[in-house]
């Protein structure tokens, strides 16, 4: 498929079929990803023990950080492009990878730089006890170093799904978790290295993930070609990459600060059963969310290709679709989380306890998950779009402005069940919240739109003179 075509495609096809196109790669991608980090938590639980997974979870703040820092580089700069080669500017769309990647590298070494030297003092912060402290440490004193490759996958993962690529993105996914899961059982058990086996396992199968990635986007295979005329700093492109970016970063940021709180209450008020019970529930619910994930995904080239190319019924007509989808795709993994919880405990541990008090846990934290994909959906199409403050808006609505609140005020009154209880408040409020922007840009849609079609007819009938 010639490179005209290519970008084409995403304003032509049909929208059904383009979305389950895009969508498809990408959810078998976020499967892939999501596999590998449970199936640390699956061998560590078998091979080293509940507390070991409670461990892991102290590391999760760390890791949501990067997470953040990978994708705030990797939306920004993925909007920018779809909206670049949508309206015809590839030379942006050049700079813009370059400039990403740059600055994605340099704040990955910063991140290192900072956690290395203080390391015991973000354990404890945290949230590791004195029964996670070492599980903790092992874990994170080896991850740490593969941070650059996890970033900077993250990025080059969203640039390559930005030109509408998904199979490829798909593939360096495929080949990092086939990776893992190979080193992970060698290293855990072949060798006993325990939690440090499966950070090294981790790091070793992102390498991969990296040089993949790299190849593709340093090669001929990539639409968008790269110079090193391209990797000079242009501020006003990092600028626009970061405001973009921004309300992924705090909504993965918010993430880092959300684990950080519950591991501190789950100490104050359950324990280390409970942070372990946490961890097992996570796990869980991505895989759950994997289909919703995939949807965004999927969407998001569709709807900044054709909102740069001005064809705004398109723009609704796929956001329609990612809704619907998102939807009932989430009350299906509501209906296996809510009625089969104590067989998804079993899968990762033995432990009776964890599994008895994790059956009420998963219930609770799932109860509204059927009309979370809005939000998801919402907040993509603000970025994908290159409105940053709405999506900024519903970053800081669920996680910062409700669920940490909610998290402080309601252990008080319910004890560790109050814990619970801030998930599906903050996720049914920030939903409500994120329906009402939708409406009202959808609305501003459909006036560009009616302005669109007048314009087109003004010319044909100037023409006609």
């Amino acid at each position: 498929m010639n490179s005209k075509v290519r970008e084409d495609f995403l304003g032509t096809e049909a929208i059904g079929k383009l979305l389950f196109k895009l969508s498809l790669p990408a959810t078998i991608a976020i499967f892939v990803n999501i596999l590998y980090n449970f199936v640390d938590t699956v061998f560590i639980g078998r091979g080293v023990g509940a507390d070991a997974i409670g461990g892991l979870v102290i590391a999760i703040p760390f890791q949501t950080t990067v997470m953040a820092i990978g994708t705030m580089f990797g939306v920004g700069a993925a909007s920018i492009i779809s909206i670049s080669l949508g309206s015809g500017d590839k030379e942006n769309a050049s700079k813009t990878v370059a400039n990403s990647t740059t600055i994605a590298c340099i704040t990955s070494v910063l991140l290192i730089v900072i956690i290395f030297l203080k390391f015991d003092f973000w354990l404890e912060l945290f949230g590791a006890t004195e029964g996670l402290l070492q599980y903790a440490s092992d874990y994170l004193s080896i991850l740490l170093w593969g941070t650059p490759f996890i970033v900077l996958s993250m990025v080059l993962h969203s640039i390559i799904q930005a030109e509408g690529n998904a199979k490829n993105a798909m593939m360096g996914m495929v080949i990092s978790t086939i990776i893992n899961i190979i080193f992970d059982p060698l290293f855990i058990f072949k060798f006993g290295m325990g939690v440090k086996g499966a950070a090294l396992a981790t790091v070793i199968a992102q390498f991969f993930w990296f040089v993949h990635a790299l190849y593709y986007i340093l090669g001929n295979k990539s639409i968008i070609t790269i110079k090193r005329k391209h990797f000079k700093l242009d501020f006003s492109i990092l600028k626009e990459v970061s405001i973009l970016g921004t309300p992924s970063f705090i909504r993965l940021g918010g993430g880092s600060i959300v684990m950080i709180i519950i591991n501190k209450t789950l100490g104050f008020y359950g324990g280390d059963i409970y942070i372990t019970i946490v961890g097992i529930v996570f796990k869980l619910l991505r895989i759950i969310m994997i289909p919703i994930l995939g949807i965004v995904q999927g969407f998001k080239p569709i709807v900044g290709y054709n909102f740069g190319a001005e064809k705004y019924s398109r723009v609704k007509t796929v956001l329609k679709y990612a809704i619907t989808s998102s939807f009932w795709m989430a009350f299906a993994g509501f209906i296996i989380m809510f009625f089969f919880p104590e067989f998804l405990f079993r899968i990762v541990t033995n432990d009776l306890d964890v599994i008895q008090k994790g059956i009420l846990v998963m219930r609770i934290i799932v109860c509204v998950i059927p009309i979370i994909g809005i939000q998801l959906v919402g907040t993509e199409f603000f970025l994908s779009i290159g409105k940053g403050f709405p999506a900024l808006l519903l970053g800081l609505s669920r996680q910062i402005i409700l669920l940490i609140p909610l998290m402080i005020i309601l252990p008080r009154f319910w004890g560790v069940n109050g814990i619970f209880i801030s998930y599906p408040i903050a996720d049914f409020l920030s939903t409500i919240i994120t329906f009402v922007l939708l409406v009202i840009e959808v609305r501003k849609l459909d006036n560009m739109d009616k302005e669109l079609e007048s314009l087109e007819i003004t010319a044909e009938v100037a023409q006609q003179l």
